[in-house]
């Protein structure tokens, strides 16, 4: 998932095979409107994509979960034990702005994140930070400030700032905890997100393949071995009423609770369930899916074995596979055809004629035909392989200085995830349904197919 505006299955699903047991099976018998052209000759990059700069920013708050006219058990039914803190419970919530549109090809800029950094900031002191929402926000006055409705508020307040520029908010995505977060779109479906861990242990094969197989296909992995699981599930809502939680509490608690007593601290090769499937990632959070799904409306799963590396679960037996890989290196932003005072005022800091650096994040996640014999999508040390080949003439190098890519563009996130997408995407099998980077912890630039 891939999937902060909801198109990562239908990439998924455009991909041609590349399974990773393939040669194991021989052996035996929604953003139509922000779509733009980012044609990028330099870089290779010459099809239809979206791509997106997110602002993470954050508030602290207090609200109540309580809908008056509702009984104390109808309130604790759609909200929980929360719903009795009468004075309101606390929240560290973090935002996510995410704007999408055409790059700028003389700044390298979708949008200037300073931007969005002063006109939201006004927007959170002014109406949520340091507030108890319900009393000091007159938008949730009769509407219960969960975490959808605030990410919608957010969304409303936020969008007409920037409607004279070129680019446009298309998502408003809010956590309110480790647990709990939301999403909402610029067309108004919503979704909610509920996180659960387990820790379980397993052996990583198949039970249709043979020995030799799993050895050769998993390496060590077939040994028994265990993890500290994160699993989100999402749920999603094309419309909804405000005063409705997406999510019951009495239904979340009552799936996770049971997936909960069923997975943590088990040996899973031997739960009853998973006896006749593959024991991979991707078969894991294919099963959750199924599971949570045969009790309550569900979109997508996403499973992390560990916090860099996660696949996900869609509806159709679509599934894809995430990987985190950093890398580091020194820059500068500056445009050749700018005078050195619209450097300075554009790129502020960033402009430093000496450069400065950051610890950059990608995050690949592609998609393709799953081989259900072996239950995986892709060959896990493959795919490490080729994002770190594809990294490795950028690590610890001047990227304006030392490299071919910006010699004549400006090493901004926009150009630097444009460049890095026909390098990965070549060595996947054109496989790539999305890419990531995260400059910073709140400066993300995201590519992904339509």
């Amino acid at each position: 998932m891939i999937d902060v505006c909801g198109k990562g299955k239908q990439a998924g699903k455009s991909f041609g095979p590349a399974p990773a047991g393939a040669d194991l099976a021989a052996e035996s018998d929604k953003l139509p409107e922000f779509q733009s052209v980012l044609h990028q000759d330099a870089h290779r990059v010459c099809c239809f994509m979206v791509l997106t700069v997110s602002k993470r920013l954050e508030f602290s708050a207090s609200r109540r979960l309580y809908v008056g006219g509702w009984s104390e058990k109808e309130n604790a039914t759609a909200f929980g034990p929360e719903t009795h803190a009468r004075y309101g419970s606390g929240r560290n919530y973090i935002a996510y702005f995410v704007f999408t549109g055409s790059v700028d090809p003389a700044t390298g800029m979708l949008i200037n994140i300073s931007e969005i950094k002063e006109r939201v900031g006004k927007v959170l002191r002014d109406g949520f930070d340091h507030k108890f929402l319900n009393q000091d926000n007159p938008s949730f006055r009769d509407v219960p400030p969960t975490a959808e409705n605030v990410a919608r508020q957010l969304y409303c307040d936020v969008a007409p700032l920037f409607s004279g520029v070129g680019a446009k908010l298309c998502v408003c995505h809010l956590s309110e905890s480790p647990e709990r977060s939301a999403t909402y779109f610029f067309n108004g479906a919503c979704e909610a997100n509920c996180w659960f861990e387990f820790s379980a242990a397993r052996r990583t094969m198949s039970p249709h393949l043979s020995q030799e197989q799993n050895a050769r296909l998993f390496g060590p992995a077939t040994a028994p071995h265990g993890h500290n699981y994160r699993c989100r599930l999402t749920f999603r809502a094309e419309q909804r009423d405000p005063k409705q939680p997406l999510v019951r509490y009495d239904e979340i608690d009552t799936c996770t609770r049971a997936l909960r007593a069923e997975l943590d601290h088990q040996y899973l090769n031997e739960i009853i369930g998973l006896k006749e499937r593959p024991l991979t990632t991707e078969s894991l959070a294919q099963y959750i899916y199924e599971r949570v799904k045969s009790m309550m409306p569900l979109h997508r799963v996403r499973l992390h074995e560990r916090a860099d590396f996660f696949a996900e679960a869609w509806k159709d037996n679509t599934i894809f596979l995430g990987l985190q890989v950093p890398f580091y290196a020194a820059h500068r932003l500056h445009a050749a055809t700018l005078s050195d005072a619209d450097n300075t005022r554009l790129y502020g800091k960033c402009n430093n004629p000496t450069g400065h650096g950051h610890r950059y994040l990608t995050e690949t996640t592609i998609g393709g035909e799953y081989d259900e014999r072996s239950g995986t999508l892709y060959d896990f040390i493959a795919l490490n392989d080729a994002i770190h080949q594809s990294l490795k003439p950028w690590q610890d190098r001047h990227l304006d200085l030392e490299t071919e890519e910006f010699r004549n563009a400006s090493s901004t996130g926009e150009n630097i995830v444009s460049a890095l997408w026909p390098k990965i995407d070549d060595r996947v099998n054109h496989q790539l349904a999305r890419l990531r980077l995260w400059e910073t912890a709140n400066n993300r630039f995201t590519l992904r197919r339509t």
